[in-house]
């Protein structure tokens, strides 16, 4: 099982009182834990193009945000092997409850399951070869404090892996160019993008910067009004 030892302050309390800044969009609520049936998904094969484009291997230590009822879960788990581990994280502890029993009646040994925060992913510092993020991102109402607090979460290498569609943040999407500027703002850099109509939407790919601002240091991106529809 994945190794959840202490995932230590992070930032403690937003770094000595320093607030985060709210973001200058709309935010999608969140309506199901399922964004398409697995059978719709394989059929275009969803989960295999990303987890190529990714360059997952085995034995790499992987998250899945927002897992919900697990469809990458399960299949991030073959991908990375016996020696591989996936953390599954959701903000939905029913989600995550059926989660367990599909992990259990897998018999998933290298998946563990941890409850996440709606500003907080609470990932172990320095942890992760990969993130993945998959049509959830618009559903994080503090994504500058998420972000903020993920970025130590990364391996030296590792990478944050987003999949969405570029749609307004209200209805359940987010402007690429949006999404870029928001990762930037927080220290990350963007090293790969790809429309992907496959995926109903496109695939991002980032990497921590060098630095992280301090939170008191992070400017919102502005959306504009064609931005946001």
């Amino acid at each position: 099982m994945l190794p959840l030892a202490a995932c230590d302050a992070l930032g403690g309390a937003a770094e000595q009182g320093q607030r985060f800044p709210e973001p200058d969009r709309p935010v999608s609520e969140v309506v199901s834990s399922q964004f398409s049936t697995e059978d719709q998904r394989d059929s275009v094969g969803e989960a295999q193009t990303v987890m190529d484009l990714a360059e997952i291997e085995p034995g790499m230590t992987v998250a899945d945000i927002g897992a919900g009822n697990g469809y990458y879960t399960v299949r991030l788990a073959e991908r990375v092997g016996a020696d591989g581990r996936v953390l599954a994280q959701d903000i939905d502890q029913e989600a995550l409850d059926r989660l367990a029993r599909r992990v259990e009646r897998y018999r998933l040994d290298n998946v563990s399951i941890r409850r996440g925060e709606f500003a907080d992913p609470s990932l172990p510092a320095d942890s992760f070869d990969r993130i993945f993020m998959v049509h959830m991102y618009h559903e994080i109402e503090e994504p500058y404090e998420f972000l903020w607090r993920m970025w130590p979460a990364l391996r030296d290498g590792g990478q944050v892996i987003v999949v969405d569609r570029d749609r307004p943040t209200d209805q359940h999407g987010i402007d690429p160019l949006l999404l870029s500027c928001e990762f930037k703002r927080v220290g990350y850099e963007l090293v790969a993008f790809k429309d992907a109509p496959e995926l109903l939407g496109y695939y991002a790919q980032f990497k921590a910067a060098a630095n992280r601002p301090e939170p008191g240091e992070i400017k919102p991106c502005r959306s504009d009004n064609a931005t946001q529809g």
